[in-house]
């Protein structure tokens, strides 16, 4: 049965990979999959798609929706 999840992702990214400076933030995705794991694959996918430069990505799944 599939289900929709709330999953935030923390995303990472440093400007110059020489550099320390980075930006950090957080984006909230509805996902439609059969189990968490997998909420958790697409969204982290999703991520690197919309963020190519991130360099680390922490997912989450809160809640179920529906």
């Amino acid at each position: 049965m599939v289900h929709t999840y709330e999953v935030f992702v923390d995303i990472m990214e440093f400007d110059n990979p020489s550099s320390n400076h980075f930006e950090r933030g957080t984006t909230r995705y509805e996902i439609n999959a059969e189990s968490r794991d997998k909420a958790d694959g697409i969204a982290v996918n999703q991520a690197r798609n919309e963020h190519p430069k991130a360099t680390e990505l922490d997912a989450r799944v809160t809640r179920v929706l529906r």
